[in-house]
């Protein structure tokens, strides 16, 4: 396993190696999630970049920023047990020489759910997902379906950029609990541990209420289960359609996902079902 800081050095190495060559962007403190992406990229292509970098710009409060777990070292020695070609994990200033000026336009999809509680979070990741597309020069690139929206709004930056690039999604990953694999789980308690996996049962009631009651019966439902635990403090509850984000009146509009989003003590958690 290479590992590379500087773009010069990454770029030089690259164009030795075989194509495709397949990108994973991570923010690193990898658990299984990040790693299911990076076996669908190794299975698809010939060469595989992990990259880690905590990128400031996307997060709109300072304080989550300096609290985000920064796991380098173990995060090597878990991606090099699992056989990654390629680790980019650039400093901030390798990413942005200057402070970065890009703003891009997604339409609504960057305003709606995550957008609404998190404004310019979207610009942010645009930024960053497309400086690393522009230095790895991937032919395929994977995310993980727990940030569903960012997904949407990476394949619309690909398509809004004419990347030849294909974005690949791959499914949310879980604990045996049912709890989404997610970095930010590291700061949970042990007692916000235990009631966390109420999101899964949260979104499992979504799903075997689907279109034997309305929309707007099945959000309720899920916000009165979340509820009766006090610790949670719900942002949204949202069913859309997921192929454009779409808020849904009517199981007919197009094909359901539920979004949701809440804080457990001092921790965001996000997590989605699809309800097709």
């Amino acid at each position: 396993m290479k590992v590379f800081e500087k773009v010069k050095d990454l770029q030089e190495y690259l164009s030795g190696q075989k194509n495709p060559i397949g990108l994973v962007p991570t923010m690193g403190a990898l658990h299984q999630g990040h790693l299911s992406l990076l076996q669908n990229s190794k299975k698809d292509n010939a060469t595989t970049v992990v990259s880690i970098f905590v990128n400031p710009i996307q997060f709109n409060d300072k304080k989550d920023f300096d609290k985000y777990p920064r796991l380098l070292d173990n995060d090597l020695k878990l991606l090099d047990n699992y056989n990654c070609d390629v680790v980019f994990a650039p400093s901030v200033e390798e990413i942005y020489p200057e402070p970065p000026q890009e703003s891009y336009d997604f339409g609504y999809l960057d305003k709606v759910l995550e957008g609404a509680f998190r404004p310019g979070h979207f610009n942010g990741v645009a930024i960053v997902v497309n400086r690393l597309f522009n230095i790895v020069k991937p032919d395929r690139a994977y995310f993980g379906k727990k940030d569903y929206q960012q997904y949407i709004i990476i394949k619309q930056l690909v398509k809004q950029q004419n990347l030849p690039i294909e974005i690949i999604a791959v499914p949310i990953v879980r604990e045996p609990s049912g709890l989404a694999m997610s970095s930010r789980n590291l700061r949970l308690s042990e007692n916000e541990l235990q009631i966390a996996p109420e999101i899964y049962k949260a979104l499992y009631l979504a799903k075997n209420l689907a279109y034997k009651k309305s929309i707007n019966e099945v959000k309720q439902a899920v916000i009165d289960h979340l509820t009766q635990f006090l610790d949670f403090k719900i942002e949204y509850v949202e069913i859309v359609n997921a192929d454009n984000l779409k808020t849904m009146n009517d199981w007919n509009e197009g094909k359901p996902i539920i979004l949701i989003a809440t804080w457990l003590g001092d921790v965001r958690l996000i997590d989605n079902m699809e309800l097709f």
